[in-house]
C-alpha cells in the first residue's frame, strides 16, 4: 500500500509540474497573434481542463476507497476487539522472532 501511495504521490507531483509548465506556456504566449499559436493555446487549455477533471475524479475515488477501508476496519475492531488484540499479539510475536533471528 505504501508503494502504491508513493507512486500516487509521485504521479501527482509530476502532473502538477506539467500543469504548472503548461500554464506558464499559456501565459507566455498570451500576446501572440499567430493562428497556429491560438489553436495550440486552445488545445492546451482544453487538455488542461480535462486533466484537472480526470485527476480530481481519481483523487476522490482514492479518498472514498480509503475512507471505506477505514470504516470497515473500525467496524471489525468494534465488533471483535479480542480477535484483533490476539491477532496483533501474534503478529508482534512473529515479527519479534523474525527480527531477533538476524
Amino acid at each position: 500500500m505504501s508503494d502504491s501511495l508513493s507512486n500516487t504521490e509521485r504521479m501527482s507531483a509530476e502532473l502538477h509540474e506539467i500543469m504548472h509548465h503548461a500554464q506558464a506556456l499559456l501565459e507566455a504566449t498570451g500576446g501572440e497573434i499567430d493562428e497556429q499559436v491560438k489553436k495550440a493555446r486552445q488545445a492546451l487549455s482544453e487538455s488542461m481542463a480535462n486533466a484537472k477533471d480526470r485527476y480530481g475524479e481519481y483523487g476522490y475515488k482514492l479518498l472514498d476507497s480509503v475512507k471505506h477501508t477505514a470504516s470497515e476496519t473500525d467496524k471489525i475492531v468494534k465488533d471483535k476487539p479480542y480477535h484483533v488484540i490476539g491477532g496483533t499479539f501474534i503478529v508482534g510475536l512473529l515479527l519479534g522472532w523474525v527480527l531477533s533471528r538476524k
